[in-house]
């Protein structure tokens, strides 16, 4: 048995600890299970607790702020409390901890997605100070709900662009964790005149799934504006709806009020206004 990290902050004599995943595929609300493995040093050592640790790689709210991208903490669960490490003890602590419905996705269909960073680490407390364990990278697929989504964008012509975990929250749903994942698509040719990107992005609930969609559109009175879209239903319900046809026909909402749009600024009559 290999302890590859020492638990530094218990001093010169210190225990290792080692953390192993059996399961290092998951999903939005689904387990990751494994054990953590101690080994005491020299001396007896009191253990205040063991935990694990969820982090994600997120970006600022607003780039260009002085701010930049750092890991942040998502679920913090204890799995072993107050003990006595003899020395030389080898101790084995299994884990099977329940994924937070809103944890973000890093893979799709076996592609990894560039830009979502998600790993567990181990804390052992001690009765000074905590020490980190390393960073073991997790990957999360979507839940079952969420590919029924996700399916329809290349059906329907898109392009992926790219995914981005950013802080803040979003408007209209309920959300738990201080961030969220942006999905990004290019629309295909025969909506791309009217939307430049789509942005997909999940809240997801044990008991639902909220799928919020946002334009960025192509438009002279509001370069910088986006139209939303918002569909929430429970999991079942998202997977028997035609997400194809959904998402097209919100997409075919605003090509043709964009043409109706041009045609009241190419006969002089006033746009949209507030």
């Amino acid at each position: 048995m290999v302890f590859k990290r020492m638990i530094s902050a218990f001093g010169a004599d210190a225990p290792s600890m080692d953390t192993i995943l059996a399961t290092p595929r998951t999903q939005p609300g689904g387990t990751l299970a494994g054990e953590v493995r101690l080994k005491g040093g020299d001396v007896d050592a009191g253990l205040e607790g063991v935990a694990l640790v969820l982090v994600a790689r997120v970006e600022p709210a607003q780039a260009g702020a002085g701010e930049q991208s750092g890991f942040e903490e998502f679920l913090h669960a204890q799995i072993s409390g107050p003990s006595l490490l003899r020395r030389g003890e080898e101790r084995v602590i299994g884990f099977q901890i329940m994924v937070p419905w809103e944890t973000p996705i890093s893979e799709i269909g076996g592609r990894h997605l560039t830009g979502p960073a998600l790993g567990v680490r181990t804390e052992v407390a001690g009765a000074t100070a905590v020490e980190q364990g390393d960073l073991d990278m997790v990957v999360v697929k979507p839940a079952p709900s969420q590919l029924r989504v996700l399916q329809a964008f290349p059906q329907l012509g898109f392009y992926f662009k790219g995914t981005v975990l950013e802080m803040g929250r979003l408007n209209g749903v309920h959300q738990d964790l201080p961030f969220y994942q942006r999905i990004e698509f290019y629309p295909p040719y025969h909506h791309a005149g009217a939307v430049h990107e789509v942005e997909l992005a999940f809240v997801s609930s044990r008991s639902g799934l909220a799928v919020v969609l946002k334009a960025d559109q192509h438009s002279a009175r509001h370069p910088s504006g986006g139209a939303i879209g918002r569909f929430e239903m429970s999991h079942e319900e998202a997977l028997h709806t035609d997400w194809p046809s959904e998402v097209d026909r919100w997409l075919m909402g605003l090509t043709h009020a964009r043409g109706q749009q041009h045609e009241q600024q190419h006969r002089g009559e006033p746009g949209y206004g507030r």
